[in-house]
């Protein structure tokens, strides 16, 4: 079980290939970050934004943790208005540890 809410049926198929990688990470706290904010938000997102959330999936949990967690400095090209949409859906009340 994956854990999404959304179902992939009406999706198309780019979107649906998304979602899964959304909450197929690796890591099952990128899993609830990544996949919690595609349920939420997939379904509506531009073609400019899902080649954004494309870009971002593409990187290393480690990495997209970190910058979530405002842990460490998120590169210009990932510091977009995404990645903050991504961090203020967020909002889990105790630290994960990293």
């Amino acid at each position: 079980m994956t854990g999404t809410i959304l179902s992939s049926a009406d999706l198309d198929p780019r979107r649906r290939k998304i979602l899964f990688r959304a909450w197929h990470r690796g890591l099952r706290e990128m899993d609830l970050i990544m996949g919690q904010f595609a349920d939420s938000f997939l379904s509506t997102m531009s073609v400019d934004e899902l080649d954004g959330f494309e870009l971002l999936i593409e990187q290393s949990d480690r990495d997209l943790l970190h910058w979530i967690l405002d842990a460490q400095d998120i590169p210009a090209e990932f510091d977009t208005a995404l990645l903050k949409a991504i961090r203020d859906h967020h909002n889990h009340a105790a630290p994960i540890n990293i």
